[in-house]
């Protein structure tokens, strides 16, 4: 059976059983602060479990796009390294909201499995929870009774918190979970072994297939359990393993999952890889098997980030993209030869796999290809200065061995990888202090850890089954209740308090528009609100102290200054996305945004720098519909379909419901849950202050609105005074300008022939100073030039004699720098090399550079190392 079928398959029996068939959240979260990737398929439900959301349905199943990258079994640097274990995976999930519970799930999956897909029961194990008497938590007897009904006990396997106590994380939703393992095993091996020996006991042909956990439990600050006021399942079914038990093959990589993308591989590469049916093989084929398979599982799961809206980056969520793709490149460049870019050429077979499913790889394509292809072509820039790194460091190195923290600087400041290091100084006959290295790798983990540590307490009720609602569309200030506290504490923002209200006029940061601040007022005193975020369907108010009564009435302040600036410049974008798309064309699409009171940033689709005159049509077209004075068209609350129909734009990454709040400004149209103002006159006036580019076909322009435009007018009026000053107060300024630059341009032709002569008296001068030493013309000087002239001094010198060894410094802004020239019959005969002579003595001017082995300069910072520089030159022609 087919992939495509299988999943198919999954979503038909579970539709057939009431389900609900959900589409797959975004891999990349926008709206949980406490995750950055959808990490499994209960991560877009967490808000029913903990009872703050009411599902569309209370039976749910879908399959879910995953993305782990640490945790059990899934850190980083182990994946390709086995054949069942990945960044990206799927997760089929069938889901019960106070509904069904341990009978009906344990029951449909061991029907889907045994007469839907028919797989052998004989190769089947399952597992329950032993209990932990420590916890007060018994044994699950109902699964174990429930299971058997299907199998004989001796395939009911007992087991442990670690293995059979699922949960969500240190705090929240838990409970005892039962597993499905499926023995994969030749029947010779399991003659010889029982798999019930190997289940969790990461066996790679012995594998959990399905796992089906039983939500009772809330998992309290302080470690201890309660009981939830309803029991939940939330069920997960790896897909790329099914597959691999349906496909009778032993490999997740062997299944056609994977083995469109492996053959495009063999194709780019001419390297074969071999099936994990295939025994014995050599250590360089297992290499080349153990880097494709890091390949085809890395571009997965980077081109699925990208097309729900995540680019590499150097922070968060975008590290991790661009931590994962840098690997995948790595592997290719070390092991498969690979010195230019081709991942990207991956894509066209990833979306024609899983475009059906997943429709965004399929419209975002082009985009992905781009952005992956420009990060392929820095990142082996990269690789390359880092091979020269190396070389220095290995020059320095007294003995054989290399210091781990040389080697761990390489990997934390320049992203050059530990075993590409080691493979390279082993060519060299050089190791490096693994400890060492292992050491400041280990001190940096702990810094990472301290840096984003947070310990939350439990929420404390004060107001039971109350649902919280949002009133800041038409208010900025009502009367609240408080309805729950608690207190967070992290090593970034300190202790601070999160607030919920009965109801709120504050606006929780999403959808690229910052939280609202303001303040909470009771008869007594007044309680700062410094931000606002939404979490597990929360609008959580962020304060650094509590008010002294919590149970107080209160009136919930925004700060109308900054919520009227932030309001302007978010209607603002929306008028601006409607006049790049009128401008550059339709295929523009918003990418990524920020709104906060001070500018708004954009981020969108285009294939080229935006012209000048291009930026101004969209300033003009911007304020036009500003002049307009565009009344706020609102649609609360209208189906979605509705509001595509009537021509709304769903924006990029975003996750909506059935039901959408649309915002129209004339013929912009919108899906959008941010604050705008009632008419775009408000907005007063629209300035671009810059565009440039995000990565392959993004751009990002800057923008500023109201009172920040009337100040950018107001330096712009006090710079062209002051200019006009310097000027002497010219009539027309323009004219005086142009004459300036007039003169400038004669003045530099000028200086130009000067140094031109200069050069040419100094070469003149100085061909006479060379010494004959073993049959090669030398000379070393100091001259009194720029670094550019001097570097051309040594070439015009060095090229009027045969066998010239040429060594030139000079001083430039108080720095040194030196040019080496050697004639190419040198580099050939004598195997002398520029870059060496540049990387040795620059050490003397506490300095480097490089450069061809005919020509080298190099800078510093020691001006006192020249004369040492100059005298050690000759060393080299001796």
């Amino acid at each position: 059976m087919k992939s495509q079928d299988i999943r198919k398959a999954y979503l038909n029996f579970f539709e057939s059983k009431g389900h609900l068939i959900v589409p797959s959240a975004p891999i990349v979260l926008k709206d949980d602060p406490t995750l950055m990737f959808n990490n499994s398929g209960m991560a877009q439900f967490k808000e029913y479990f903990l009872g703050n959301g009411t599902p569309k349905s209370p039976r749910i199943a879908d399959t879910q796009k995953c993305l782990r990258v640490s945790g059990k079994h899934n850190d980083l640097e182990d994946v390709g390294f086995d054949t069942y274990h990945h960044t990206m995976f799927e997760m089929l999930g069938n889901w019960s909201f106070g509904d069904y519970f341990k009978k009906e799930a344990l029951a449909w999956a061991w029907e889907f499995l045994t007469e839907v897909l028919k797989l052998d029961k004989d190769r089947l194990y399952v597992s329950v929870f032993e209990g932990n008497p420590a916890e007060n938590v018994p044994f699950d007897q109902e699964a174990f009774d429930i299971w058997k009904q299907y199998v004989s006990e001796d395939r009911i396997i007992l087991g442990n918190k670690k293995d059979n106590f699922w949960e969500m994380g240190d705090q929240g939703p838990c409970g005892p979970c039962s597993e499905i393992h499926i023995d994969l095993r030749t029947d010779a091996e399991r003659n010889a072994v029982s798999g019930r020996e190997l289940v969790n006991a990461d066996h790679p042909q012995v594998v959990e297939i399905w796992n089906n956990v039983f939500m009772e439990f809330n998992r309290k600050a302080d470690g201890s359990l309660e009981k939830l006021p309803a029991q939940h399942v939330d069920t997960g079914m790896g897909f790329e393993r099914l597959c691999m038990a349906m496909q009778n093959v032993t490999s997740n990589y062997d299944t056609d999952v994977f083995t469109p993308l492996i053959a495009k591989v063999e194709e780019i590469t001419g390297l074969k890889y071999t099936s994990n049916e295939v025994k014995n093989i050599s250590e360089e084929q297992n290499k080349t098997n153990i880097a494709i398979r890091v390949i085809v599982d890395h571009v997965r799961a980077v081109a699925f980030a990208i097309a729900d809206g995540q680019l590499p980056s150097n922070t968060g969520a975008g590290y991790v993209i661009r931590r994962i793709l840098r690997r995948a490149i790595r592997y290719g460049f070390t092991f498969l030869g690979t010195k230019e870019p081709f991942i990207n050429k991956l894509v066209e077979v990833l979306a024609n796999q899983m475009g059906e499913f997943f429709p965004e790889i399929k419209s975002q394509q082009q985009l992905v290809t781009n952005v992956i292809r420009e990060e392929e072509a820095s990142f082996l820039r990269t690789l390359e200065q880092g091979l020269q790194l190396l070389d220095k460091v290995v020059a320095e190195t007294s003995g054989k061995e290399v210091s781990g923290e040389k080697v761990f600087e390489l990997y934390d400041t320049f992203g050059f990888p530990k075993d590409l290091t080691a493979l390279i100084l082993k060519e060299k006959g050089y190791s490096f202090n693994e400890t060492e290295f292992e050491t400041e790798l280990q001190k940096q983990k702990a810094r990472s850890r301290a840096a984003s540590e947070v310990t939350t307490d439990d929420w404390k009720v004060l107001i039971d089954g109350n649902v919280e609602t949002f009133v800041g569309y038409d208010q900025t200030e009502n009367n609240v209740k408080i309805t729950r506290i608690r207190k967070v504490d992290s090593k970034k923002d300190g202790v601070l308090y999160q607030i919920v209200l009965d109801n709120t006029p504050f606006y929780p940061e999403g959808g690229g528009q910052v939280g609202d601040k303001g303040t909470l007022v009771s008869a007594n005193e007044t309680i700062e609100i410094i931000d606002t975020k939404k979490e597990n369907n929360l609008i959580l108010h962020f304060a650094k102290q509590l008010p002294e009564n919590v149970e107080a009435g209160f009136i919930a302040k925004v700060n109308t200054d900054l919520r009227t600036s932030t309001s302007k410049n978010h209607s603002a974008t929306h008028l601006m996305h409607l006049a790049l798309r009128s401008i550059l064309g339709t295929h523009v699409e918003q990418k990524g945004s920020l709104v906060n009171p001070n500018y708004l940033r954009f981020d969108f689709s285009h294939f080229a720098k935006v012209s000048d005159e291009e930026l101004r049509q969209v300033e003009a077209s911007v304020n036009q519909q500003i002049e307009a004075q565009l009344q706020l068209v609102e649609h609360r609350n209208i189906p979605i379909k509705e509001a595509l129909d009537k021509g709304a734009m769903a924006l990029f990454g975003e996750k909506y419901g059935d039901n959408v709040r649309m915002i129209e400004f004339g013929d912009s149209k919108e899906l959008c849950g941010g604050i705008h103002v009632k008419n775009t006159a408000d907005i007063w006036h629209f300035k671009i202050v810059s565009e440039g580019a995000v990565a392959a076909g993004i751009r990002r322009i800057e923008a500023i609105t109201g009172d920040a435009v009337k100040d950018f007018y107001k330096n712009q009026e006090g710079t062209l005074a002051e200019i006009k000053e310097v000027l002497k107060n010219p009539q027309d300024v323009l004219k005086s300008v142009a004459s300036l630059q007039d003169d400038n341009a004669k003045l530099k032709k000028q200086l130009e022939q000067l140094v031109k002569e200069k050069i040419e008296g100094l070469k003149n001068t100085l061909i006479n100073d060379f010494q004959e030493i073993n049959g090669i013309q030398f000379l070393a000087k100091q001259v009194d030039l720029s670094m550019s002239s001097t570097k051309d001094l040594a070439q015009a010198i060095g090229t009027s004699k045969p066998n010239a060894f040429v060594f030139l410094a000079s001083i430039e802004d108080n720095a040194p720098n030196i040019h080496c020239y050697i004639s190419k019959e040198l580099v050939a005969a004598k195997g002398l090399n520029a870059g060496n002579v540049i990387r040795e003595l620059g050490k003397l001017i506490d300095g480097n550079g490089g450069g061809q082995p005919f020509f080298a300069s190099g800078k510093g910072k020691n001006v006192g190392g020249i004369k040492e520089a100059l005298e050690k030159a000759i060393t080299f022609v001796k």
